[in-house]
């Protein structure tokens, strides 16, 4: 059986975005180069490697097969390339994050601080709600994974490196935001635009809400903070936030932050691997650069709450 790296490395892509012509514009090549390529991996493993529908495109089972092994094989010479670099003294390589979207907000920042230490590293960031980061990280389709929410269900290596403080936030003009030492349960008459379910924030969120006994009256779910932000100072509800979503500065932005009992409640924010995962090197630097700058609290004022 003959099959190039370059073919691997072209299913990889069809496996991941399901169209040839995504494929093709992620790897730089055209559409017809793809399915030649393509065609020509099938004739040399023999079997079909996937099948269109319609619009829709679906691996068989000899093309889920041989994901795992490419996916696999593309790794190890990623790692291989890597301890090349370090034997010549680079700190060159690739480092591929899969971060939940709430993330956002410092994660860029220490990936410019990492960026200007090591100005050879590429980045490949994925930036997903949380139950399609969980999806790549049952896949182990990348080196990190970054959420404040990790699964119970996996064998994973978990570090916390940041507190992930929520916090209730409403219309600035709100009644309540002029008050101090709230009651959750005078929150009961209000309406709540809340996470959409299965993001950390909303996991944590309807935890707190039900060991207090509390049910609040959602009138909106949305998968976006931003949208949610702009939804309170619009007077459709109150909210439940990251204090992250916030600047640092509160009166830079449209909403007020209330003074609720039992609030911020706290959470963390966690780098996590599958157990046994053999980190590359880029990635175990990188995982050393996050901890130094925790250490130094050089993440902003949430760090310090």
């Amino acid at each position: 059986m003959n099959a190039t790296f370059r073919q691997l490395q072209l299913f990889l892509a069809l496996a991941e975005h399901k169209s040839i012509t995504t494929a093709a514009r992620a790897c730089h090549v055209t559409q017809p180069t793809v399915s030649m390529q393509l065609r020509e991996l099938a004739d040399a493993v023999g079997m079909p490697l996937y099948e269109q529908i319609g619009k829709r495109l679906f691996l068989t089972d000899a093309g889920r097969a041989l994901v795992d092994t490419a996916r696999a094989m593309v790794d190890e010479w990623a790692g291989f390339e890597q301890r090349i670099d370090a034997m010549k003294g680079l700190r060159r390589g690739r480092l591929r994050l899969a971060v939940v979207s709430t993330a956002q907000y410092f994660v860029p920042g220490l990936l410019g601080s990492f960026c200007e230490r090591y100005p050879e590293m590429d980045i490949a960031l994925e930036l997903l709600n949380r139950d399609a980061v969980v999806a790549r990280l049952r896949d182990n389709r990348d080196d990190l994974y970054i959420m404040s929410m990790p699964p119970t269900d996996m064998a994973l290596e978990q570090h916390a490196f940041l507190r992930n403080p929520l916090v209730v936030i409403a219309p600035r003009a709100h009644p309540l935001a002029a008050r101090r030492g709230l009651a959750l349960e005078e929150l009961a008459g209000e309406r709540f635009i809340l996470r959409e379910r299965g993001s950390g924030t909303r996991l944590a969120c309807d935890a707190h809400f039900q060991a207090q006994g509390f049910a609040p009256r959602v009138r909106l779910e949305l998968g976006s903070n931003e949208a949610i932000k702009y939804s309170v100072a619009a007077s459709m509800g109150l909210a439940v936030v990251s204090r992250h979503a916030l600047s640092a500065a509160l009166a830079d932005e449209p909403v007020a932050v209330l003074d609720v009992a039992d609030f911020p409640v706290m959470s963390h924010w966690w780098t996590l691997y599958p157990r046994g995962k053999r980190l590359s090197l880029v990635a175990a630097v990188f995982l050393e650069h996050i901890e130094a700058v925790a250490r130094a609290g050089e993440l902003g004022p949430v760090a310090r709450l």
